[in-house]
C-alpha cells in the first residue's frame, strides 16, 4: 500500500450551506481521496472536514478546498464563537501509514509555499512543522484572532513563514501533527463527579491542588499524552472519562484502558467498556491486540484487531465495525 495521510482542515464557515457543500465537493473531486467526515457548527461558524488518501492526492484536495475558501469566505464579514485567523484557519496533515512525521514535513512545506504563492495568503507553521518551540502551539498563532493578525504581521511580533497579509482571507496555520485519538471509557456509574476524579488522576496535566501567584498548581497524573475530563452522557445513562490521546504510539490505548480500570477501582466503580470517536489508524488497534495476545505470537492481523475490540469492549454502546472505523480499511471500501 502506498503512503496514506489524513488532512483535517478547519474552515471559518458553518452557516452558509452553499459554501460548505462547495468545499466538500472540491475535496471529493480528487481521485484517490475519500471525504470521511464533515462537521459544521452554526454558532462557531466553522466546518471541519476529514479526508484521507495518498499523499499528493490529499495535497491536491486541500488545495482545491482552500481555493473555494479564497473565493467564497470573506473574513472581513465573518463572525463566530470559535477562535480563528483565516478562512482556512488551520490545515493539519497527519501520517496514517507508510510515511513518517519527519518525511511528511518537507512535503508539507513545499505545499504550503505553493498555496501561499498561488493564493497570496500568509502561512504559519505549527506542531512538527514549526520553526521554533514557541510556534508549535496553535493557540500562539491565534492570539488576537483575525482582527489582530494584520497588526501582528505589520509590527513584526508574529511573522509568517510564507506570504503577506490578505485582508479577505486572513491567514492559515498549517503543519504536520500526530494522529489524535478521541476515546471515551465507560463507567458503571452515572456520577460525573467520580468520572472527573478519575480523569484528574489519569491525565498528564493532573489534579488541581491549589494556586500560586494567581496560577493553578497541578499534581501530574499517571499518563503522558492524555487529556481527559469526566462527564455524564444522558443518551447512555452513564458517566464516561472522555479522552484525547495525543500520541497513541507512546501511550497506547490498552495502557490508558488498563490504568483507568485501576484508578476507577480506587473510587469504587468499574470500567465496563469504551468507544472510539470517529476513525482510528490500524496501528493503534494492532498494538492493543499484540498486548492482549502475548501468548499467540503468530496471530493474524484480524485476530489482533478482534482481540483489541473485545478486550477494550469497543462495541458496548454502539456496534464497532472495524472495516468502517479503521482508516486504512475504510479507504479500501470507498
Amino acid at each position: 500500500m502506498k503512503p496514506i495521510i489524513e488532512c483535517v482542515p478547519n474552515f471559518s464557515e458553518g452557516q452558509d450551506e452553499t459554501t460548505i457543500a462547495a468545499i466538500a465537493a472540491a475535496v471529493k473531486s480528487v481521485e484517490g481521496v475519500q471525504l470521511l467526515h464533515q462537521d459544521s457548527g452554526k454558532a462557531a461558524n466553522r466546518t471541519v472536514y476529514t479526508f484521507a488518501g495518498e499523499v499528493q492526492a490529499v495535497f491536491e484536495a486541500a488545495y482545491r478546498a482552500i481555493a473555494v475558501a479564497v473565493e467564497k469566505i470573506d473574513m472581513r464579514k465573518q463572525k463566530g464563537e470559535h477562535p480563528r485567523i483565516g478562512a482556512c484557519d488551520v490545515c493539519p496533515f497527519i501520517p496514517i501509514s507508510g510515511i513518517s512525521l519527519k518525511e511528511l514535513v518537507p512535503l508539507t512545506r513545499s505545499f504550503a509555499e505553493k498555496v501561499s504563492r498561488d493564493f497570496r495568503i500568509p502561512i504559519f507553521f505549527y506542531e512538527e512543522s514549526a520553526t521554533s518551540k514557541k510556534r508549535k502551539n496553535l493557540a500562539s498563532h491565534r492570539i488576537g484572532q483575525y482582527e489582530a493578525l494584520r497588526e501582528r504581521l505589520k509590527n513584526g511580533k508574529w511573522k509568517s513563514d510564507f506570504g503577506e497579509y490578505n485582508p479577505s482571507f486572513g491567514g492559515c496555520v498549517m503543519g504536520v501533527r500526530k494522529f489524535l485519538v478521541a476515546y471515551n471509557i465507560n463507567l458503571n456509574t452515572t456520577d460525573a463527579h467520580i468520572a472527573q476524579e478519575i480523569a484528574f488522576d489519569l491525565r498528564e496535566l493532573g489534579r488541581p491542588i491549589g494556586k500560586e501567584n494567581g496560577k493553578t498548581i497541578y499534581k501530574p497524573g499517571k499518563l503522558k499524552n492524555v487529556k481527559a475530563i469526566g462527564w455524564y452522557i444522558k443518551d447512555f445513562d452513564r458517566a464516561q472519562v472522555s479522552i484525547n490521546l495525543t500520541d497513541f504510539e507512546k501511550t497506547p490505548l490498552h495502557m490508558v484502558y488498563e490504568q483507568c480500570k485501576l484508578i476507577a477501582n480506587v473510587f469504587g466503580v468499574k470500567v465496563t467498556g469504551s468507544e472510539v470517536i470517529g476513525l482510528i489508524p490500524k496501528a493503534a488497534l494492532l498494538s492493543c491486540g499484540k498486548f492482549y495476545l502475548k501468548e499467540k505470537a503468530n496471530a493474524t492481523e484480524e485476530e489482533y484487531i478482534q482481540s483489541a475490540i473485545e478486550q477494550l469492549n469497543l462495541g458496548e454502546l454502539n456496534n464497532f465495525d472495524y472495516k468502517k472505523r479503521i482508516i486504512e480499511y475504510a479507504l479500501m471500501q470507498k
